[in-house]
């Protein structure tokens, strides 16, 4: 009878719809980059993380990379606790090899949102005499541990062709970000920089065992992540206006958090919108 069969299979999907696997919140964002784990504020993909860090960080293959005007930096760690990313410079010169002139250049937002933290110190070497640094800003110049630009061209393999044009050492400067920020190395009258860090830690180490690269402290925006990390989702935001969201799925994103106040995450609506399909199909 036509009733009768009509009847059996509307039971019949109400029994599958009952029987419906529950959702699980799938999260757009990857959080992983060969073993560097990828957390908010950082993301590697657009639309996740917080915007002030949109498009900083690259991931080719295993490989991390921050993104700067002038290159791309190998991430070697991010400390999330410390919150500071330790990035190098493979075109960087240090005290083993010697690379072509090449200057560092952060957008004008890393250089606000994640510099180069206080323990992070560039030496400016093989400077000409009427380098800025060495007359009107020679206060941009400091000691530090004892150290001197004697060491660099003694002790590193990579800078001694700096001492063997003269019988003397050619002058140079250690100092902080700030100097490589507003003057090139053009304008700074260097033919070469090499940056180290940690460098409270290196009294009496030679220059051969100082530890390459810089040193990045940023600061994670307080916008509520955590009750949306709690939910299940990933913390990002609207591509175009730049305003912060809980993305929950793929397909749908909540304001706050994933499943609460009317905010049903995507994977849970889509189980929905598919447990309806099938009793409409009936």
């Amino acid at each position: 009878h036509p009733l009768k069969h009509h009847l059996t299979l509307t039971l019949l999907a109400l029994t599958s719809l009952s029987h419906f696997p529950p959702a699980s919140p799938l999260t757009p964002c990857r959080t992983l980059c060969g073993t560097t784990a990828i957390n908010y504020p950082f993301s590697i993909d657009d639309g996740c993380g917080a915007p002030q860090y949109r498009s900083m960080l690259n991931c080719t293959g295993t490989d991390l990379f921050f993104m700067t005007t002038s290159g791309r930096y190998k991430v070697q760690s991010i400390d999330y606790n410390k919150q500071t990313m330790v990035v190098y410079d493979p075109a960087m010169s240090t005290c083993s090899i010697l690379q072509p002139h090449h200057d560092f250049v952060m957008t004008d937002v890393e250089s606000v949102v994640i510099p180069p933290s206080s323990d992070t110190i560039f030496a400016l070497l093989n400077c000409s005499i009427d380098s800025p640094v060495l007359n009107r800003y020679k206060n941009l110049c400091f000691n530090f541990s004892g150290h001197s630009c004697d060491e660099l061209y003694g002790g590193c393999n990579a800078f001694r062709v700096f001492h063997s044009f003269t019988n003397s050492s050619p002058p140079c400067c250690f100092t902080g970000y700030d100097t490589v920020k507003y003057m090139s190395m053009n304008i700074l009258d260097c033919s070469h920089y090499t940056s180290f860090i940690n460098v409270d830690g290196l009294k009496g180490i030679g220059p051969a065992d100082w530890v390459y690269g810089m040193k990045l402290s940023y600061a994670v925006p307080d916008t509520g992540c955590g009750r949306c990390t709690r939910s299940g989702g990933a913390c990002g935001y609207d591509t175009e206006t730049g305003v912060m969201m809980c993305l929950c799925s793929t397909s749908m994103n909540a304001t706050r958090e994933c499943g609460s106040n009317g905010d049903i995450g995507g994977a849970q609506k889509l189980a929905l919108r598919t447990k309806f399909h099938a009793f409409a199909l009936v």
